[in-house]
């Protein structure tokens, strides 16, 4: 099942970054990524129904960490995760 997940941030500061996450801006909920413990934890779950929660946000921390450690530190205002 191919799948995109969407990432708006919502605030930013030199300790974590917290984004709005799930399939489309009507549906989403919160995940934030503590930069300095290097952690990412779900503040609110996105509901759609039939599907599990952990599907959206396994993949909205994926993409974080790319953010963290591959993009050094960078955190786009808006972002995606595809597959």
């Amino acid at each position: 099942m191919a799948s995109m997940i969407l990432l708006v941030k919502q605030t930013e500061d030199d300790e974590k970054v917290i984004y709005r996450f799930g399939p489309n801006e009507r549906k989403m909920g919160l995940i934030e990524m503590n930069k300095i413990k290097e952690s990412v934890k779900e503040l609110e779950p996105v509901q759609v129904e039939g599907v599990n929660p952990s599907f959206y946000f396994n993949r909205a921390a994926q993409r974080l960490i790319r953010c963290l450690f591959r993009e050094g530190g960078k955190f786009p205002e808006r972002t995606t995760f595809e597959s």
